[in-house]
Protein backbone atom coordinates (compact mmCIF):
# COMPACT_ATOMS: atom_id res chain seq x y z
CA UNK A 1 0.00 0.00 0.00
CA UNK A 2 1.39 3.27 -1.15
CA UNK A 3 0.43 5.70 1.25
CA UNK A 4 1.70 9.31 0.99
CA UNK A 5 1.22 12.26 3.67
CA UNK A 6 -0.12 15.43 2.58
CA UNK A 7 1.91 18.25 3.93
CA UNK A 8 1.60 22.16 2.73
CA UNK A 9 5.36 22.50 2.98
CA UNK A 10 6.29 21.12 -0.02
CA UNK A 11 4.26 23.98 -1.83
CA UNK A 12 7.28 26.07 -1.04
CA UNK A 13 5.10 29.00 0.38
CA UNK A 14 3.63 29.26 4.07
CA UNK A 15 0.58 28.19 4.66
CA UNK A 16 -2.39 28.74 7.83
CA UNK A 17 -4.84 26.11 6.84
CA UNK A 18 -7.53 26.15 9.28
CA UNK A 19 -8.42 21.90 8.14
CA UNK A 20 -5.16 20.25 7.88
CA UNK A 21 -2.08 22.82 9.10
CA UNK A 22 -0.40 21.59 11.90
CA UNK A 23 1.23 24.99 13.06
CA UNK A 24 -2.05 26.40 13.41
CA UNK A 25 -2.90 26.71 17.16
CA UNK A 26 -6.68 27.75 16.33
CA UNK A 27 -7.28 25.03 13.38
CA UNK A 28 -8.56 21.73 13.12
CA UNK A 29 -4.69 20.30 12.51
CA UNK A 30 -6.08 16.92 10.51
CA UNK A 31 -3.65 15.46 8.64
CA UNK A 32 -4.50 13.93 5.23
CA UNK A 33 -2.66 11.12 3.79
CA UNK A 34 -2.92 9.84 -0.16
CA UNK A 35 -3.64 6.15 -0.94
CA UNK A 36 -1.98 5.64 -4.90
CA UNK A 37 -2.96 2.31 -4.70
CA UNK A 38 -6.85 3.03 -4.48
CA UNK A 39 -6.47 7.04 -5.73
CA UNK A 40 -8.00 8.10 -2.92
CA UNK A 41 -7.62 11.14 0.07
CA UNK A 42 -8.32 9.99 3.74
CA UNK A 43 -8.16 11.46 6.99
CA UNK A 44 -8.89 10.23 10.18
CA UNK A 45 -9.64 12.56 13.20
CA UNK A 46 -11.74 12.91 16.56
CA UNK A 47 -12.91 16.72 17.43
CA UNK A 48 -13.23 18.01 20.86
CA UNK A 49 -15.95 20.29 22.28
CA UNK A 50 -14.02 23.47 20.91
CA UNK A 51 -15.89 22.68 17.20
CA UNK A 52 -19.02 22.25 18.68
CA UNK A 53 -22.34 23.04 17.54
CA UNK A 54 -24.96 21.15 19.45
CA UNK A 55 -22.93 20.37 23.46
CA UNK A 56 -22.50 16.52 21.42
CA UNK A 57 -22.41 17.16 17.79
CA UNK A 58 -19.48 18.39 15.50
CA UNK A 59 -20.32 21.76 14.11
CA UNK A 60 -21.76 21.62 10.58
CA UNK A 61 -19.69 24.00 9.10
CA UNK A 62 -16.18 22.14 10.76
CA UNK A 63 -18.03 18.65 9.06
CA UNK A 64 -18.51 20.86 5.72
CA UNK A 65 -15.13 21.75 6.14
CA UNK A 66 -13.20 18.71 6.49
CA UNK A 67 -15.12 17.59 3.43
CA UNK A 68 -13.92 20.29 1.12
CA UNK A 69 -10.16 20.12 2.50
CA UNK A 70 -10.24 16.30 1.86
CA UNK A 71 -11.80 16.95 -1.77
CA UNK A 72 -9.42 20.02 -2.34
CA UNK A 73 -6.52 17.58 -1.80
CA UNK A 74 -7.90 14.59 -3.94
CA UNK A 75 -7.94 17.64 -6.56
CA UNK A 76 -4.55 17.83 -5.75
CA UNK A 77 -2.66 14.38 -5.38
CA UNK A 78 -5.08 12.46 -7.44
CA UNK A 79 -6.24 14.97 -10.40
CA UNK A 80 -2.78 16.92 -10.49
CA UNK A 81 -3.86 20.25 -10.14
CA UNK A 82 -4.55 23.13 -7.66
CA UNK A 83 -8.17 23.94 -7.86
CA UNK A 84 -11.02 25.88 -5.65
CA UNK A 85 -14.88 25.04 -5.09
CA UNK A 86 -16.98 26.28 -7.37
CA UNK A 87 -20.14 24.59 -5.97
CA UNK A 88 -21.29 21.89 -3.14
CA UNK A 89 -23.85 19.81 -2.27
CA UNK A 90 -24.20 17.76 1.00
CA UNK A 91 -26.20 15.69 2.83
CA UNK A 92 -25.85 14.88 6.54
CA UNK A 93 -26.90 11.21 7.56
CA UNK A 94 -26.36 11.52 11.18
CA UNK A 95 -24.55 13.34 13.61
CA UNK A 96 -20.61 13.80 14.05
CA UNK A 97 -20.46 13.75 17.64
CA UNK A 98 -17.48 15.41 19.60
CA UNK A 99 -15.00 13.03 20.94
CA UNK A 100 -15.50 9.90 18.31
CA UNK A 101 -12.92 8.78 15.55
CA UNK A 102 -14.21 9.24 11.81
CA UNK A 103 -12.16 8.75 8.91
CA UNK A 104 -12.75 11.48 5.76
CA UNK A 105 -12.42 9.91 2.33
CA UNK A 106 -12.78 11.50 -0.96
CA UNK A 107 -11.66 10.41 -4.49
CA UNK A 108 -12.62 11.74 -8.06
CA UNK A 109 -15.79 11.42 -10.32
CA UNK A 110 -14.51 13.93 -13.56
CA UNK A 111 -11.96 15.59 -14.04
CA UNK A 112 -11.41 17.92 -17.31
CA UNK A 113 -8.92 20.58 -18.32
CA UNK A 114 -11.31 23.14 -16.21
CA UNK A 115 -12.91 21.30 -13.98
CA UNK A 116 -12.52 18.28 -11.01
CA UNK A 117 -15.53 16.66 -9.83
CA UNK A 118 -15.28 14.90 -6.23
CA UNK A 119 -17.12 12.96 -4.19
CA UNK A 120 -16.54 12.78 -0.46
CA UNK A 121 -17.73 10.81 2.89
CA UNK A 122 -17.39 11.00 6.64
CA UNK A 123 -17.61 7.92 8.61
CA UNK A 124 -17.66 6.44 11.65
CA UNK A 125 -15.59 3.30 12.84
CA UNK A 126 -18.39 0.62 11.93
CA UNK A 127 -18.54 1.86 8.28
CA UNK A 128 -21.96 4.01 8.56
CA UNK A 129 -21.78 7.51 6.47
CA UNK A 130 -22.42 10.31 9.15
CA UNK A 131 -22.37 13.12 5.97
CA UNK A 132 -21.83 13.15 2.24
CA UNK A 133 -20.84 15.35 -0.12
CA UNK A 134 -20.18 15.91 -4.47
CA UNK A 135 -18.48 18.57 -5.04
CA UNK A 136 -17.52 20.50 -8.47
CA UNK A 137 -13.51 22.52 -7.99
CA UNK A 138 -12.46 25.02 -10.67
CA UNK A 139 -8.65 24.45 -11.60
CA UNK A 140 -6.59 27.63 -11.24
CA UNK A 141 -4.34 29.15 -13.64
CA UNK A 142 -1.11 30.55 -13.07
CA UNK A 143 -2.59 34.07 -12.41
CA UNK A 144 -5.51 32.86 -9.95
CA UNK A 145 -2.50 30.43 -8.35
CA UNK A 146 -0.57 33.87 -7.69
CA UNK A 147 -3.42 35.82 -6.28
CA UNK A 148 -4.26 32.62 -3.99
CA UNK A 149 -1.02 32.56 -2.65
CA UNK A 150 0.15 36.35 -2.69
CA UNK A 151 3.60 35.49 -4.02
CA UNK A 152 4.75 34.12 -7.52
CA UNK A 153 6.89 30.76 -6.98
CA UNK A 154 9.23 29.75 -9.69
CA UNK A 155 10.65 26.56 -10.34
CA UNK A 156 8.74 23.32 -9.34
CA UNK A 157 6.87 23.32 -6.22
CA UNK A 158 5.82 19.72 -5.74
CA UNK A 159 6.08 16.29 -6.14
CA UNK A 160 2.22 15.72 -6.54
CA UNK A 161 1.34 18.13 -9.24
CA UNK A 162 1.87 16.15 -12.88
Amino acid sequence: MAITRLENSRWGFDSNCFVCEARNPGGLQVPFFHDADTDTVFADFTLDEVFSGAPMYVHGGITLALLDEAAAWAAIAVGGKFAVTHTTTTTFERPVRIGVPYRVEARLLDQTKERITTTTEVRDVAEKIRARNVAEFVVLGEAQAIDAIGENISGPTTDYLR
